[in-house]
């Protein structure tokens, strides 16, 4: 339940109005300014590249375990919701991703639903509970009540979905209502202090030419932390957006670090990634992976984390957007760097 991919787990189990004899998902549709020649669907275990035509067209067939995927085109990944006898249509334009998500045909309804669950999900910063545990417990409550009646009227404003989609969505909400509400206490007192504005928790790591680096030698910039590991999927996809803002970036008052959380035992992996992908900006090394210092005194249980600290090194965001958020450059811009 840490970001988009757990919040949205117990959706993984929902049946869906339309009905069909098939054994297999068809799946079609047209991707608008395609960057690469492939659209990618992922599943437990199960992995399908589809070509795209010329004029990013295509049609291909899938035998799916029913429930929870995600699909990308190389760069953004989004999730679809895949049945056996589904005739889905998915469309999108690569240049305005999440927002130009279409779904069409049989299967549509709960994909549609699904598309504005996690709308819903991004709006309240559920994908980031961390800022809502950093709420006062007034703006909390106030905050739960109003997730609470948002998520009950998707799904009654929701005409169609089955009887079981609902329920077993009434019961989703539920849990991630009393989820929140359970832990607030003990996840306020932990988040209290790396709130904006306090001063940030500190490492001293060697980087990859063996040399350490502290938050201290950087202290007079900006300091932007990516917290990430060679087996983390979604980390990956951030790697060509940071060397972006790391290049429009150069010569300014702000230092990217890529902070590693990989096992000590996988040290050769992770310089050989550093070389391989031709990673840049300040590569470090965390010395006990999920369990340094540094990680657990910013409560960090999922990655990719982005933190921004100021020039004093104090906190300006604890949970910083991704390179691949527009708002990024919009937060670097506003900075005196």
């Amino acid at each position: 339940m840490k970001k988009i991919f757990s919040i949205l787990a117990a959706l993984s189990l929902l049946a869906c109005s339309e009905k069909s004899n098939n054994d297999y998902v068809t799946i079609q549709g047209t991707i608008a300014n395609a960057d690469n020649s492939t659209l990618t669907i992922l599943g437990k275990n199960f992995k399908k590249e589809i070509t795209l035509n010329e004029d990013g067209t295509y049609k291909d067939t899938l035998k799916v375990l029913q429930g929870f995927h995600g699909f990308n085109d190389g760069k953004q990944q989004s999730f679809i919701y895949l049945k056996n006898g589904y005739d889905l249509g998915l469309s999108f334009d690569a240049s305005n991703f999440q927002e130009s998500i279409e779904f069409t045909g049989e299967g549509s309804l709960t994909n549609n639903y699904l598309g504005k669950k996690i709308q819903l999900i991004k709006d309240e910063q559920l994908d980031k509970y961390e800022l809502l545990f950093q709420m006062d417990q007034a703006e909390f409550d106030s905050k739960i009540a109003e997730i609470k009646q948002k998520t009950d009227d998707l799904i009654s404003q929701t005409k169609g979905l089955e009887k079981e989609v609902v329920d077993m969505e009434t019961k989703a909400n539920k849990e991630l209502i009393d989820f929140l509400v359970s832990n607030y206490n003990k996840e306020h007192m932990a988040l209290a202090s790396i709130k904006k504005g306090a001063p940030s928790p500190t490492f001293n790591y060697p980087d990859n030419n063996g040399n350490s680096v502290s938050l201290e030698d950087l202290k007079g910039k900006y300091v932007y932390i990516d917290v990430w590991a060679t087996w983390c999927g979604p980390c990956k996809v951030e790697i060509p957006y940071l060397k972006e803002i790391d290049n429009e970036f150069k010569g300014k008052d702000i230092a990217f670090v890529s902070l590693s959380i990989d096992k000590m035992e996988h040290k050769e992996k992770w310089l050989k990634m550093i070389q391989d992908e031709k990673l840049q900006g300040i590569q470090v090394l965390a010395d006990k992976d999920w369990n340094s210092d540094f990680v657990t005194a910013f409560n960090i249980k999922g990655i990719p984390r982005f933190i921004l600290l100021d020039k004093d090194g104090n906190i300006v965001d604890a949970n910083a957007p991704r390179p691949s958020d527009p708002n990024l450059k919009g937060l670097l811009n506003s900075l005196e760097l």
